[in-house]
């Protein structure tokens, strides 16, 4: 008998007897079970067996027998229900509890944190939205970005530690001049699915990098000898093994193209491998075949949770206290200002903010310092937001002016941001509000990640509202934002865009420090309107051991392991 069955005659006995222990025959069982004497007889015992209930047949012709519950209907349906959760099956639990959305999440919330299940270690961490495309080939969010870190691995990586480039999967390399670099590739490195890693693996995704503006000075990817990748670059770039730490450098397989749901269930060699993927799970196993170390926590399962906190990543069973203004100090070794800001992109191209007159009146009329307000009444206060005056925090290139330029005049204009984020539509509706007051009319659109940074919209746009973060890199991560990101050309005029090629030129052959808020000030000077910064990081249970939040308001899951409470 199926295990769906047994539990069907069992709702139907705890409803007939209202749940209540009963004096009962065993023809009356089978009455109500609609079977034979001798079926219902086998049924009891396989209740029996699964510690539901007790059956105690009476002696005697005319006496009767004693059934007792030993489990509540509702505590039986949350067991199926937990059990398909713990498979990902959101919509199966979520049946199984009459559709309550609540009982759920309380479901949900009891399973997070970390855990053993047969020997293996388990950590299970909330997540606000559902993850986007793992290709990191496509333009990635934030946290996308990191897992991408988790999942592949490039000729190279950047330690957050002392910001220094160190071996990954070339355990060696060298400038052999000016715009040639030598790469030395380990041995014995194994892609996910079993195959070894070959050298046209890393010439095809390296030679693949030159279709981007970041990378157009790539010209020619080869392998001259076994383990040997050499790349000749069209301009000198002493700095081009930094480049190489980004996510879009890591190396994929050559067929990766011809690999069906790439995108999804991607491939690389990095410490762990995506053993499933739904729409509302992410299960990432410990790879065996990794050529570092092996990881310490055996799978990661992301499960996207409405509750969740956007800001901190929680692998706790303990909701998130509310912190009005700033983390308590005994969190504060966990958490850090995101390096970046929120923004608002005027589109001086063809937009509303082609206008000088426009554009002056929007970057006053739509400060952090006017808008904060608005914010703070609808309920920002739990995002704890900070005023931002730059695109990095401690950067002041953004001012009010002393009187508000005058109104234009009345006219419509668009809003567009990323979809699936809680903050942006509070900040769109904020916009809306305070240019209604001055007769502006405001349309706003979610978009794609691929929509938003790729270009793809189906009409003209106004404003681009979203946010900026550089990572372990810092303020040198701007450059590879502006190089990577095809939004930014259908916003910046022509001037503007120079400006950008000059100091990444500038950035590249002379490594200027300040060449990153020179060009951060032209930003905002023509046509970035600085909104917030955030504070990121993870907040965890003491049983998980090596949690330390990372740039990007993740940490590595390589290196945490569970210790669990004697």
């Amino acid at each position: 008998m199926s295990g769906q069955r047994l539990r069907a005659q069992f709702t139907r006995l705890y409803h007939h007897f209202n749940g209540e222990d009963s004096d009962t025959t065993l023809q009356a069982i089978a009455d109500i079970l609609v079977c034979t004497r001798r079926n219902a007889r086998m049924v009891l015992n396989k209740l029996e067996e699964q510690h539901w209930l007790t059956w105690a047949p009476s002696v005697g012709r005319g006496k009767l027998s004693r059934l007792t519950f030993l489990r509540t209907e509702s505590a039986l349906r949350d067991e199926q229900a937990a059990h398909w959760l713990a498979q990902g099956k959101m919509d199966q639990a979520l049946a199984c509890l009459d559709n309550d959305s609540t009982k759920l999440a309380a479901l949900i919330q009891k399973q997070l944190g970390p855990s053993t299940l047969n020997g293996r270690q388990i950590v299970r961490l909330p997540y606000y939205r559902q993850l986007e495309s793992l290709d990191p080939r496509t333009p990635l969010r934030r946290s996308e970005e990191h897992l991408v870190g988790q999942i592949f691995n490039g000729l190279v990586k950047y330690q957050e530690g002392n910001k220094q480039v160190c071996a990954d999967l070339a355990h060696h390399w060298e400038a052999l001049s000016h715009t040639h670099w030598r790469f030395y590739l380990r041995p014995g490195v194994r892609f996910h699915d079993g195959r070894m890693m070959r050298e046209d693996d890393v010439v095809a995704s390296l030679s693949a990098l030159s279709s981007r503006r970041f990378f157009a000075h790539i010209a020619k990817v080869t392998s001259p000898a076994a383990r040997i990748i050499d790349i000749t670059l069209s301009s000198p770039d002493p700095r081009f093994d930094h480049a190489l730490t980004l996510p879009e450098a890591v190396i994929l397989p050559a067929d990766c193209d011809q690999q069906k749901g790439f995108a999804d269930q991607p491939i690389g060699t990095g410490p762990y491998r995506v053993a499933e993927r739904q729409d509302h799970r992410l299960v990432l196993q410990a790879f065996d075949d990794y050529f570092g170390y092996r990881a310490l926590t055996d799978e990661i399962q992301l499960m996207v949770f409405d509750e969740a906190a956007m800001c901190y990543l929680t692998p706790s069973t303990d909701r998130m206290p509310d912190y009005a203004v700033k983390p308590p100090a005994a969190l504060s070794q966990k958490l850090e200002m995101d390096q970046g800001a929120g923004y608002l992109m005027l589109n001086c191209r063809d937009g509303l903010a082609k206008s000088a007159r426009w554009r002056a009146y929007l970057h006053a009329k739509l400060s952090s310092l006017q808008l904060l307000p608005r914010l703070a009444a609808n309920g920002m206060g739990e995002y704890r937001l900070f005023n931002a005056y730059g695109l990095m925090p401690g950067w002041i290139h953004h001012t009010q002016p002393v009187s508000m330029p005058e109104l234009p005049g009345p006219t419509r204009l668009s809003v567009a941001y990323l979809a699936d984020h809680p903050l942006y539509p509070l900040i769109a509706s904020a916009i809306e509000a305070h240019l209604a007051e001055e007769g502006i009319q405001v349309e706003t659109m979610a978009l794609s990640p691929d929509a938003y940074f790729g270009g793809k919209y189906s009409r003209k746009i106004d404003i681009w509202l979203g946010a900026i973060s550089f990572g372990i890199r810092g303020e040198e991560g701007l450059f590879n934002w502006l190089g990577n990101h095809d939004l930014f050309l259908h916003a910046f005029t022509d001037e503007l865009l120079n400006k950008v090629t000059h100091y990444t030129t500038r950035w590249r052959e002379q490594a200027k420090p300040d060449c990153a808020e020179a060009l951060a000030r032209e930003l905002v000077a023509q046509q970035v309107v600085p909104l917030f910064h955030i504070w990121t990081g993870v907040v965890a249970t003491p049983d998980l051991q090596d949690v330390a939040s990372n740039a990007v308001g993740w940490f590595d899951f390589q290196s945490v392991w569970y210790k669990p409470s004697e």
